[in-house]
């Protein structure tokens, strides 16, 4: 059987791992955050609002494993540690804010949708 649209698999492996990534509620927000520059995670936390902060660690760890954010530790008493994007992370944000922007704009057509689609079920 010949496919009509032939693709990569490991493409799609590739485009699956990123979206796993950049694609949760918590990524958007923290790399939202932090494109107005360094934050410390208290202040992350606050910024982001709703976030647990086993879920903020979770989300910075994976962003800085990915190459997203660094993290640097002041030897202060208490430890100070601030988040960054990185040169990748800022590439990022053009995406995000281009998905978040449209979100807005197209809320309310998708809620209409929604319930146009929902009233057909019932």
């Amino acid at each position: 059987m010949l496919l009509r649209h032939p693709h990569n698999t490991e493409d799609c492996r590739a485009v699956s791992e990123i979206l796993q990534r950049v694609g949760d509620k918590w990524t958007v927000l923290v790399v939202g955050k932090l494109g107005n520059g360094a934050m410390r995670f208290n202040e992350l936390r606050t910024a982001v609002g709703g976030i647990s902060q086993k879920m903020l660690t979770s989300t910075l760890r994976g962003l800085e494993r990915d190459g997203f954010v660094t993290r640097k530790v002041f030897p202060t008493i208490p430890p100070r540690v601030d988040y960054e994007l990185t040169e990748l992370g800022h590439e990022l944000l053009v995406p995000v804010g281009a998905l978040g922007e449209w979100a807005r704009r197209n809320t309310e057509r998708v809620k209409a949708a929604r319930a146009k689609f929902d009233g057909t079920r019932a």
